[in-house]
């Protein structure tokens, strides 16, 4: 039987408390960080996402797991091509390497938190988003050439973090 290692003291209790986290606006949705990978050992991160109504990221795929629990509202998750709706209350866990990505279809703003293990995204985040006051900001309007400086840095930093946009 094998022990388990002690307790590591130079790690703390982290509480997340969303007013905290930094904001991001990111493709029409925000994103706050509530737990980094820094307040992990790299073990994880946990996002707050406000989705609005027919918003979502475009088709993507990374080389981590991913979980989301739908708090309000309701997405549709295209997991490998099929479609699949989800509800409040429910979790989408979805596996290393296979192509998603989600859409409110619904006329509501939805919220759900994500996990990503292991942590890393949130780095990406930070990198490729706006920064917004908080959670409930309206995500900045860009110009045409304000979206595609986005979408070229998203390309270019996208091999780094382990994703790859379809």
């Amino acid at each position: 039987m094998t022990s388990l290692p002690p307790d590591d003291p130079r790690r703390r209790l982290t509480v997340a408390r969303p007013d905290d986290g930094a904001h991001l606006a990111l493709a029409g949705d925000v994103y706050t960080i509530l737990v980094s990978g820094d307040q992990t050992d790299g073990r994880y991160c946990l996002l707050d996402m406000r989705i609005p109504p027919g918003g979502g990221p475009p088709p993507h795929r990374h080389d981590f797991e991913e979980m989301f629990t739908l708090l309000e509202g309701e997405l549709r998750f295209t997991f490998r091509g099929e479609e699949t709706s989800v509800h409040a209350g429910e979790t989408v866990n979805i596996p290393a390497n296979a192509p998603h990505f989600f859409r409110n279809i619904s006329d509501r703003p939805a919220r759900m938190y994500c996990m990503c293990t292991p942590a890393g995204q949130e780095e990406f985040f930070r990198q490729v988003a706006d920064p917004v006051p908080s959670i409930d900001s309206t995500p900045p309007r860009l110009t045409d050439a304000e979206k595609a400086e986005r979408g070229q840095r998203a390309q270019a930093l996208a091999a780094q973090y382990q994703t790859e946009l379809l």
